[in-house]
């Protein structure tokens, strides 16, 4: 304790720190705010976390391996081409119906098949098929391809990709989970195919 001599008041001037089982006030903001940012970092780090984590968590990693039903076979005249849509097996919640997938259906004879994506070879502009002429034509940039799918003239350098198929029951089944592309080895067989008459 010091004592002021010029007024004659006395006053602590002694700074002792708060005992061990005090916290002080600024000690008591200080774990307050380490508390909020915790937390604030944990609600800001769950939805990454489940973004990374969805593959596993979902269970979809054999989706692309899946197999959708186009229809029955009566559904597909002999001869005729026909425009058949299914659901995409890698469906997100978000998606709604942009994963209803269009795919052109031709059936050549029997339980002879050919499902054609409706994705241009050249840069995936949706096709067209004109029973007329017979040909399939891209609007973009004027690729034609021939009734079995093969290329007629225009930019694409190949025919149009083709989804693997089957016969189950008499329902026509593609494995629709991953898109025909050129780096995909079944695109490449089907490419090597002699055309269909």
């Amino acid at each position: 304790m010091s004592t002021n001599t010029d007024t004659g008041n006395t006053r602590n001037t002694d700074t002792a720190p708060p005992a061990a089982g005090n916290l002080s006030r600024r000690g008591f903001f200080m774990k307050l705010g380490i508390l909020f940012n915790g937390f604030a970092a944990i609600v800001l780090a769950l939805p990454l976390a489940r973004f990374l984590l969805s593959s596993i968590t979902r269970g979809r990693e054999n989706g692309y391996l899946s197999w959708v039903r186009l229809g029955n076979v009566s559904n597909f005249p002999e001869g005729e081409t026909r425009m058949a849509t299914f659901r995409n097996p890698l469906v997100m919640p978000t998606d709604g119906k942009t994963v209803d997938t269009a795919c052109w259906v031709r059936r050549v004879a029997g339980d002879q098949f050919q499902v054609f994506a409706i994705n241009c070879a050249h840069l995936g502009c949706p096709v067209r098929w004109f029973p007329q002429s017979g040909l399939f034509m891209c609007p973009c940039h004027g690729g034609a391809y021939y009734r079995d799918g093969s290329r007629a003239s225009g930019p694409p350098e190949r025919g149009l990709f083709q989804y693997p198929y089957r016969i189950e029951n008499g329902v026509l089944t593609i494995e629709a989970g991953q898109l025909p592309t050129p780096g995909d080895p079944v695109a490449s067989l089907a490419s090597e195919k002699p055309p269909c008459a």
